[in-house]
């Protein structure tokens, strides 16, 4: 009622200070001041405005109202008040001179920091939050997803978001769960924890880096690499499993600039995680981790420590490292975060995508990982000293082909991104030609969550 009139609403708790709590209520609405306060901005020169029209303004209480600049050429801001007092109309107006105020904030950039940014998001969840109380079914959907947003992008706790809590390194098992308090009855959360991480250091098969795929063979005892240049934004697929139902699929990205005389780099920047059996579908980012297993939708940031636990599966999130997925006693995988400074000119955020544990998918598995999940015989012979920087040379005879190979080493980050662990590999030429079935393009597939169709000469 409060919302839909303009008034003001709090809530009372039942306790001993019950009437400090009324006593309260009543010093910050017993002496209006001002009614109708509108705060005008000059035309166009303003974008994403929190609310600048209010109802009433107490003695003792503040408004606060925040934006964007979108005029990068205005030197003069000017802000003007409209209110009514009890006698007469108020107008009030200050210009602030732009070149000046922006002086004043980047030598005192240390108070300031991103406050204003955060103060912008905070009042607009707060509004957002108030809306969403009267929405209907279809807006309120859209409210919140835009409050989920903004609340995991900055880091607020709202009703609609939990905080995770770890404590010290000395009792790091223990993770605790912080809940806003909501007036609405709401079904009992999902507690997240964070349990201690365990990821080995054996050879597995994987893709990391620009990107370099490492194939373990000859039952671990060797591996075989290769790289694949995608193009940015195209989206390949790495497992695919008819029979489980189990899907993998990763999109490229690139450098943000080329340098002179250099190539474009590639990464993969986004995974797709499909299990039709278990109903469930994850898309990971280098911001964000999606999970949606049937209606339900969870995203967490990676700048939070936390796990999901479910009959069928489960997810540990290790902040800022990595995440490990376990699909009951089927698979199990770890997606690595790497972290590039934001201010790098050429390079950007990427993810690694590591297998641990895939020996309960089908034999009809494929895909650029798949491929190779029930195991690959290479015999490597010949082997010479290389010209020039001394690599090393040999003849690898795999899957009916010869291939000129050359000895090598890629990095393992599944432990520790800054104290990597390198794996020897025989590296093969010319984007895996004739080590993978078919070729690069052949593993194209539409968006992140579609399913992949070997052609038939690859054969499932």
């Amino acid at each position: 009622m409060a919302l839909e009139n303009n008034g003001i609403a709090r809530r009372i708790y039942e306790d001993s200070d019950a009437p400090l709590q009324l006593q309260g209520f009543y010093d910050e609405v017993a002496n209006p001041l001002l009614l109708d306060i509108e705060i005008l901005y000059p035309k166009n020169a303003v974008s994403d405005l929190t609310q600048a029209s209010f109802r009433q303004y107490y003695d003792g209480s503040e408004i606060v109202v925040a934006g964007r600049i979108s005029d990068n050429s205005l030197q003069i801001f000017t802000a003007e008040v409209n209110a009514q007092t009890a006698k007469r109309n108020l107008t009030l107006s200050t210009d602030v001179n732009i070149p000046e105020a922006e002086n004043i904030i980047q030598q005192q950039q240390y108070i300031f920091g991103d406050f204003t940014e955060r103060l912008w998001a905070y009042l607009t969840i707060q509004q957002l939050l108030d809306q969403r109380v009267s929405a209907r079914a279809d807006d309120k959907k859209n409210l919140t997803d835009e409050i989920l947003s903004l609340s995991l992008k900055y880091n607020f706790v709202t009703s609609l978001t939990s905080m995770v809590v770890t404590k010290p390194e000395d009792t790091k098992d223990e993770t605790f769960v912080a809940d806003k308090p909501s007036d609405d009855a709401r079904p009992e959360q999902q507690r997240y924890y964070a349990p201690p991480a365990s990821i080995t250091s054996s050879s597995s098969t994987y893709v990391d880096s620009d990107p370099h795929f490492v194939i373990s063979t000859n039952n671990h005892r060797d591996a075989v690499c290769f790289n694949i240049d995608g193009k940015p934004g195209s989206v390949l697929n790495l497992i695919s499993d008819p029979h489980t139902g189990f899907v993998v699929n990763g999109q490229v990205i690139g450098y943000k600039k080329v340098e002179k005389n250099n190539e474009l780099g590639t990464y993969f920047g986004k995974f797709g995680i499909v299990n039709s059996n278990m109903d469930v579908k994850m898309e990971i980012s280098t911001q964000v981790i999606t999970l949606f297993h049937g209606e339900d939708k969870m995203v967490f940031p990676w700048s939070a420590t936390a796990s999901v636990t479910k009959q069928s599966f489960s997810i540990s999130i290790v902040k800022e490292r990595n995440l490990t997925l376990r699909m009951g006693d089927d698979a199990t995988f770890v997606i690595v975060l790497h972290h590039v400074w934001k201010y790098h000119s050429v390079h950007r955020d990427f993810l690694g995508f590591y297998t641990l544990d895939s020996h309960r998918l089908s034999n009809m598995t494929h895909g650029l990982l798949g491929q190779f999940y029930h195991g690959v015989n290479a015999v490597v012979y010949d082997i010479r000293p290389g010209l020039g920087q001394g690599k090393t040379h040999a003849t690898m005879d795999v899957k009916g082909h010869k291939l000129r190979v050359t000895r090598g080493s890629q990095k393992d980050h599944r432990l520790n991104l800054k104290q990597d662990t390198n794996i020897s590999c025989w590296f093969v030429h010319n984007h895996g030609k004739g080590f993978i079935d078919g070729i690069p393009s052949d593993y194209v597939v539409p968006s992140l969550f579609d399913y992949f169709y070997p052609s038939g000469e690859m054969g499932w």
